[in-house]
């Protein structure tokens, strides 16, 4: 999805996996811990909104991370994470290299999330190139791709041991 034209009322979908084991390549190596996706929320009285100001490519990606690290305060502790993303918007965002011009609150909870992960294990973050075949990222576009047509405003997150 293009960011132009784009308002609050623009669907967007997010989604991230949890690898353990790959390589850098995505060739299919490692094991999925953990997926989980749904809608850009940008309804401020919605328990999950990240402040999100309209569904784009750029806060689906945003929230997709926002979501991946609220999940490893909650599960990992004292390990080396990377998060992997086809948007270097995103990454240099959330990892607080560039400050946004839009959707200043989302990036703002990102950062601050970012941070919070920081405190507690090494976390950097990684460009991955778009449709080129890493497996782990097009699954992520998959996930993201479903909550829209789903039409998904909650989050959903599912893992069954040995799933793929």
């Amino acid at each position: 999805m293009d960011n132009v034209n784009v308002d609050k009322n623009t669907e967007a979908g997010w989604g991230f996996l949890v690898v353990k084991g790959d390589l850098p390549l995505g060739k299919g190596k490692g094991e999925i811990i953990h997926e989980s996706f749904g809608l850009v929320i940008t309804n401020s009285d919605s328990e999950d909104y990240f402040g999100a100001e309209v569904g784009s490519n750029n806060t689906g990606e945003l929230s997709a991370i926002a979501h991946a690290l609220r999940w490893i305060l909650i599960n990992c502790t004292n390990e080396t994470v990377e998060i992997c993303t086809d948007s270097t918007y995103a990454g240099n965002i959330a990892s607080g290299k560039w400050k946004a011009k839009a959707n200043k609150l989302l990036a703002a909870k990102v950062q601050n999330l970012w941070n919070e992960v920081e405190i507690n294990q090494k976390i950097t973050w990684r460009h991955v190139r778009a449709h080129r075949g890493h497996r782990w990222n097009e699954r992520a576009d998959h996930l993201a791709n479903r909550a829209v047509q789903k039409r998904t405003p909650e989050p959903l997150s599912f893992w069954k041991p040995g799933m793929r």
